[in-house]
C-alpha cells in the first residue's frame, strides 16, 4: 500500500515506522524544513515540503496512486481542509484527525466518514485495559463484505429504525446520544443530532454515502437542492 501522511508529528512518525516495517510505501507532507532534515535519517520514506492542505501540493504526491491519505497534522481545521481538498482530488480514502469533538458531526455531513479523535480512542483503550476488558482488533470481527457505516441524525431521520428504510442487509445495530452509548432495535425511536452505527454489506456503502451525503452549496450559501 502506499499512504501519505500530512503533517510529521509523534502519531504520524509512530505509524509511518509501523507501515515502513511492514513494506508499506510511506510518503510524509511537512512544512518545518528543520523537521524534515531530523527524520529523514530516521525513517525509509518520501518527504514533501509544504502545506498538506494546498491542491498543489497534494497533487504531486499522485492521488491516484496513493491507498490512503492520512491528515494528522496540529491544526484540525487544516486536516478538514486537506481532508475535503484530497477527497476532490481523487484520494481512494481519507482520514480526518481532529482534537474538539464538536468538530465531528460537521466532518460526518460533509462526508468524512473516517474521521478520529485521538484523545477518545486512547482514553476508551485505557478505560478498557483498566477494567480488565479485552480489546478486538477490527479486522478480527469485520471479515469479508461486512462493513461499518456511521452517520450524524439530520431532522428528517428522527425517526424509528425501521422508518429509515435502509437497504436489505443494513441494520442500525447502536447509536449514541449525548456520547451516551445505547443499543438499536426496529423500533428505536432516533432524534436529531443522535450517531448512528450501521452495519452493512459493502455493497451498500455508496447508496448510503449519497443519502447522507451533505448537499452542496451555491455561490449565496443557500441549498442548491432549493434552487
Amino acid at each position: 500500500m502506499r499512504i501519505v501522511f500530512v503533517g510529521a508529528g509523534e502519531v504520524s512518525i509512530g505509524t509511518a515506522k509501523a507501515l515502513i516495517s511492514k513494506g508499506h510505501e510511506v510518503v510524509i507532507i511537512e512544512t518545518d524544513k528543520v523537521k524534515i532534515s531530523e527524520l529523514s535519517s530516521q525513517l525509509d520514506c518520501s518527504f514533501l515540503q509544504g502545506d498538506g492542505s494546498r491542491p498543489d501540493i497534494l497533487r504531486e504526491v499522485n492521488p491516484e496512486q496513493t491507498d490512503v491519505l492520512v491528515c494528522l497534522s496540529n491544526s484540525e481545521q487544516a486536516n478538514v481542509i486537506a481532508s475535503l481538498v484530497g477527497r476532490s482530488l481523487g484520494f481512494k480514502r481519507v482520514v480526518t484527525s481532529i482534537a474538539d469533538p464538536q468538530f465531528e458531526s460537521i466532518c460526518l455531513e460533509l462526508g468524512l466518514k473516517d474521521t478520529i479523535i485521538p484523545s477518545r480512542t486512547i482514553s476508551r483503550h485505557l478505560e478498557d485495559m483498566i477494567s480488565g476488558v479485552e480489546n478486538l482488533e477490527l479486522s478480527v470481527v469485520i471479515k469479508d463484505e461486512a462493513r461499518f457505516f456511521t452517520l450524524i441524525a439530520r431532522e428528517e431521520d428522527a425517526v424509528t429504525a425501521r422508518e429509515l428504510k435502509l437497504p436489505a442487509e443494513a441494520k442500525v445495530i447502536c447509536y449514541y446520544r449525548d456520547d451516551k452509548f445505547s443499543h438499536a432495535d426496529e423500533e428505536t425511536k432516533f432524534r436529531k443530532g443522535d450517531e448512528l452505527i450501521i452495519l452493512t454489506h459493502s455493497k451498500n456503502i455508496p447508496a448510503l454515502q449519497e443519502r447522507w451525503q451533505a448537499k452542496p452549496m451555491d455561490k449565496t450559501g443557500a441549498d442548491s437542492a432549493d434552487q
